[in-house]
């Protein structure tokens, strides 16, 4: 470790490899140092999904910015994109006038409304009888996350010349002196990017702040027989998601799923479903906070399942496979990025948008330390 960089990443997860990118694209000498022998934690436990309608405008500004970074590092570092766009299956008017209010905005550019006839006939895999719209958004991409993180590793050492220290622990941050688990590393700057570890580095700034810990459920299912066109999602996300969820006709959808899905609201659930390379399917999730999440809960998959049912009109395909997934969440925030030092910056996600926004933050952040 005696070399000397320009930028440390404490972290291999989508924000420090998306910092890491950036360094390396400005001919900055980046070493990333991560405390597992892979990256373990939101970023290789989730959808893969980049997610770009829906989210609310910040959110969007970086999601559309990091969608097109996706676009030009996956072929060059072998991660295919294994699914195109979004569709929301709405079964209820209100969602329907909600999806039409969204279709006013300038977020919704590029997107399309369809009445049942026609995404029937778009979509005649999903044919739920009490649809009443469909919402198609063109511009979302989906990786296998597990298999997605590494590769985009191994082609920023290979083609960028990053460094990466793994199974090291790092155990204090004061450039140009880092300590770790496998001596002192030399570098004149540092982002930390902690993803759901808020003890090790900087705990009392995460607590201020208000990050915790959120959970999720997540399920995999055998092949259903037939390619879906895209990600799917419900009437349960458009109150989740602030670019539907923030818009006057969202009252009116959430006092009706109050009613008809009180316990789907209170477990967080609302339903995404992917399709994997091997044309299994990706199912979820659930969101629990705190102390809340210490558990998995079979009530819980139970009515991710229903959802689906519901959502698509069949039955669930036999499961694979069950996890749980954690990612730091805030209440009052999507990102946080502080200076606790004038050469570091502490960069969480605090939400579960990290493959939707990280290139696009990674960006920002090296541009407030470099200029």
């Amino acid at each position: 470790m005696a070399r000397q960089f320009d930028l440390a990443v404490v972290g291999a997860g989508i924000i420090g490899l998306a910092c890491a990118l950036a360094a390396a694209r400005r001919g900055l000498s980046v070493v990333v140092i991560e405390r597992s022998d892979r990256a373990r934690g939101a970023s290789v436990r989730n959808f893969g999904f980049i997610t770009v309608t829906g989210q609310d405008r910040a959110v969007w500004r970086r999601a559309r910015r990091s969608r097109e970074v996706w676009q030009e590092v996956a072929a060059p570092a072998g991660i295919p994109i294994v699914q195109t766009g979004l569709w929301v299956l709405a079964r209820r008017p209100e969602s329907a006038a909600l999806l039409e209010a969204f279709m006013r905005t300038d977020m919704a550019d590029g997107c399309r409304l369809l009445k049942p006839p026609q995404a029937h006939a778009w979509c005649p895999q999903l044919p739920a009888p009490d649809l009443q719209a469909a919402f198609f958004s063109p511009h979302e991409l989906r990786v296998e996350a597990s298999q997605a993180i590494p590769r985009l590793a191994d082609w920023l050492a290979r083609e960028h010349g990053v460094s990466f220290h793994w199974q090291t622990a790092v155990h204090a941050v004061d450039p140009p002196r880092l300590d770790t688990s496998r001596g002192s590393l030399q570098a004149a700057a540092a982002v930390v990017c902690p993803g759901d570890d808020l003890v090790t580095l900087y705990p009392e700034r995460l607590a201020d702040a208000g990050v915790d810990r959120c959970t999720l459920q997540m399920l995999r299912l055998e092949s259903p027989g037939f390619a879906l066109p895209g990600t799917v999602m419900s009437d349960l996300s458009l109150v989740r998601y602030g670019g539907f969820a923030s818009l006057p006709e969202a009252d009116l959808l959430r006092e009706r799923l109050e009613v008809e899905q009180p316990q789907a609201l209170r477990h967080g659930i609302h339903l995404i479903i992917a399709q994997g390379a091997d044309d299994s399917l990706v199912v979820g999730d659930s969101h629990h906070y705190g102390a809340a999440a210490d558990l998995a809960e079979e009530e819980v998959y139970g009515l991710i399942l229903e959802e689906f049912r519901a959502v698509t009109g069949r039955e669930a395909p036999p499961v694979r496979a069950r996890w749980t997934g954690t990612y730091a969440a805030a209440s009052d925030r999507t990102l946080l990025i502080e200076s606790p030092q004038p050469r570091v910056r502490l960069v969480v996600v605090t939400s579960g948008v990290g493959a939707s926004t990280g290139f696009a933050i990674g960006e920002e952040v090296i541009g407030d330390l470099y200029g």
